[in-house]
């Protein structure tokens, strides 16, 4: 039996399970009757049949063929449906707020019920006849439970505050889903951060990250020795089943070996611990900076003096030392129109404004001038050394003053060569703009800077090294972008511009960088 014409061009890729049937026998008949081709149904998603047949698992295009048997599905009252599981930082309030969006933007009605204590499901329907379009069912557990419910099929998209992890990775291809870690098989959709809290009254203002380390590892125990009353500090996390559980883990004990104080308070979710640190005179702990509740954030400083806190623009050029993506992961399955339409809203401009009311940081480039950053120049001036000369300040701002800078900037993994995940996420978002034309005749420079560790003359080198790997990354994603049309440079400046202390891996993390400039 051969299978043409229509159904022959069918795409060989897998989908969702939008729509799953127990294995049913179906037949599929092309348009003018002469090929058909049977088998079990294993899924529709508004637009392609998949279909177990003897020749293997083929994937047929609806707008091809008739279907008759007990399998087929309703053409005309398809439901496009869609399992979402894990963060509740990101499923609570973000994924509801832009579902609502959407659902205004496309003029669709939406209401949500509660199934159960974690569970709650949206539903649109067209106002004009009041059909189902689609269903977005939500389960609020964490990182770990969501990767734990896409395996098992129990979810197509996992909410996560960290990236996949090796085992998760590696069973995921195990089971036919295809690497969570390509391209396309995860999207960052905001931005937040790890935020050190503590009861209002307290009169702490700053921590130091090697100081916040101590603390979780219990090698500080007193206020006093981070300029306090002399109390015993207690320490309050979340667990370490939930993304920002073990984010704090990984970010702030992992890097210099240490273990979690066993005296610390674990709670399930943000508000549970912002709460119990409001209300003790004597605590700190380690939130979101989307869900402060009535606690204070303490800034991050260094023993140089220089302090960062997590301002909405820190946190999206990840200035701010401690910042904190928040990822969709989706199998490589293919999603039903409705879905894939809400999955590109999610880039649109309108969304992230949204993301921004709902306490979040966007990811929509935003250009400073040099006036607004007098800050970080002022802060050059004075880390200025003996390697740092007046010359070189004086090229720099030279260079960059008829310039802008672009909140998209590029770091790198501890102690490698690798983009970190917001940055390879930001080539990509900055090639989609070339690709359009949005920086068609204008002048786009990467600026190299790096950390104060070792002689300045190789410290500058190695800064233009990554700003050149930095642009031609970029160059290669931009696939369709006319670069004719665009001048990219690469510059650099060393260490001549610190955004934070060398004294700790965590300053000179964010020190390494490239930074975009725009005319």
């Amino acid at each position: 039996m051969t299978f043409v014409r229509a159904a022959s061009v069918a795409a060989l890729f897998l989908f969702t399970q939008a729509y799953t049937v127990a294995a049913q026998d179906v037949t599929l008949t092309s348009r003018d009757g002469d090929v058909e081709i049977s088998g079990n149904l294993l899924g529709f998603d508004g637009e392609f049949y998949r279909v177990q047949t003897v020749y293997g698992e083929l994937t047929v295009d609806g707008s091809g063929v008739r279907c008759e048997g007990p399998g087929c599905p309703s053409l005309e009252n398809y439901v496009a449906r869609v399992r979402f599981s894990g963060a509740p930082t990101i499923g609570r309030v973000l994924m509801p707020a832009l579902l609502e969006a959407f659902a205004i933007r496309h003029q669709y009605d939406l209401s949500r019920k509660a199934l159960d204590d974690e569970r709650f499901l949206y539903t649109l329907s067209d106002p004009k006849n009041g059909s189902l379009l689609g269903e977005f069912t939500f389960r609020l557990s964490n990182t770990d439970e969501g990767f734990a419910d896409l395996l098992a099929n129990e979810a197509d998209i996992v909410m996560s505050m960290r990236e996949a992890r090796q085992d998760e990775l590696s069973r995921a291809r195990d089971a036919g889903m295809g690497d969570l870690s390509a391209r396309g098989r995860s999207r960052i959709v905001a931005l937040d951060g790890l935020v050190p809290v503590v009861a209002p009254s307290n009169p702490v203002q700053a921590i130091t990250t090697p100081q916040l380390a101590q603390v979780l590892s219990g090698e500080i125990e007193n206020w006093s020795d981070l300029g306090g009353p002399d109390a015993p500090i207690t320490v309050h996390v979340l667990d370490g089943s939930s993304g920002l559980g073990q984010a704090t883990i990984d970010r702030l004990l992992r890097p210099v070996r240490a273990t979690l104080t066993e005296t610390a308070k674990h709670y399930e979710d943000g508000p549970a611990l912002t709460a119990a640190v409001a209300d003790d005179p004597f605590g700190l702990g380690v939130s979101s900076r989307s869900e402060p509740g009535n606690t204070w954030a303490l800034a991050l400083k260094g023993q140089c003096g220089f302090a960062l806190s997590a301002t909405r623009r820190a946190v999206k050029t990840e200035d701010y030392p401690l910042t904190a993506p928040l990822f969709l992961y989706m199998p490589a399955r293919r999603f039903p129109k409705l879905v894939r339409e809400f999955l590109v809203y999610l880039r649109d401009p309108s969304a992230q404004l949204v993301i921004r009311r709902a306490g979040f940081v966007d990811r929509a480039p935003e250009e400073i001038t040099i006036n607004a950053q007098g800050d970080r120049f002022a802060n050059a001036i004075a880390r200025a050394g003996d390697e740092v000369p007046l010359a070189e300040l004086q090229r720099m701002v030279s260079v960059l003053s008829p310039l802008r800078r672009l909140t998209t900037t590029f770091r790198f993994e501890a102690g490698s060569a690798r983009l970190d995940a917001q940055s390879r996420s930001n080539v990509q978002q900055l090639a989609r703009a070339l690709e359009v034309g949005l920086y068609d005749a204008r002048r786009l420079v990467f600026v190299g800077f790096s950390d104060g560790d070792g002689p300045a003359g190789p410290n500058k080198i190695i800064a233009k090294r990554r700003a050149e790997a930095v642009r031609q990354a970029v160059s290669m994603a931009a696939e369709t972008a006319n670069l004719d049309r665009i001048t990219l440079e690469v510059e650099a400046f060393g260490e001549a511009m610190p955004m934070a202390c060398d004294d700790s891996e965590w300053g000179r993390q964010v020190n390494r960088r490239v930074e975009v400039w725009v005319r």
